[in-house]
């Protein structure tokens, strides 16, 4: 039934889903730049048969929303202290189970400097790869692109990610946080 309504509602907004939608990784949803995203992305994602786990800010779960983003596969993350909340991922992803974790690598919906590392690091503490997920509102299409296994090389592995996110725009374009993070500026 969430297969099927997922297409309907889909085709009825005139969106494209493109790709398969992983099984098993942290998949990076990006451009952030409009709260329809998370929308999207379900639905996206429902349309694979898949019901991800998402990080979301903890402020997010007070009151009524809070039921209802837990039954969407929410995870509050408290922001200034994520520790606890990724240990516990990563002991998860590592139970050799299916596990998806989807992370807005931008961290939020406005332009910034650089992306949040989460992912990456999630990744690799987990041994898991990451799935490139996007939005790109001037074509109305949204969907799952390709998977790498991130290395110890962080600058390589976000050459990769900017080759895939070179053209996506996300819904408010002018909102785009170019991929980057602030470990490729560290001596390695």
């Amino acid at each position: 039934m969430r297969v099927a309504v997922a297409k309907a509602v889909l085709r009825a907004a005139r969106w494209k889903a493109v790709g398969e939608v992983p099984r098993t990784g942290i998949l990076v949803g990006a451009p952030h730049t409009s709260n329809w995203d998370f929308v999207m992305m379900l639905l996206v994602m429902w349309r694979g048969d898949v019901t991800p786990r998402v990080l979301i800010k903890h402020e997010l779960f007070r009151g009524a929303l809070g039921p209802l983003l837990h039954r969407l596969g929410g995870i509050p993350l408290d922001r200034e202290h994520p520790g606890e909340v990724v240990r516990e991922l990563v002991r998860e992803a590592r139970s050799g189970e299916p596990f998806l974790l989807v992370l807005a690598a931008e961290g939020t919906r406005e332009k910034g400097e650089y992306w949040k590392s989460g992912f990456w690091r999630i990744a690799r503490a987990a041994n898991l790869p990451i799935a490139l997920a996007f939005i790109d509102g001037p074509s109305r299409t949204a969907g799952f692109g390709p998977t790498l296994i991130p290395t110890a090389d962080v600058r390589a592995d976000m050459d990769q990610v900017r080759a895939f996110y070179a053209d996506k725009r996300g819904v408010h374009p002018e909102r785009r946080t170019e991929p980057r993070l602030r470990e490729e500026e560290r001596p390695t």
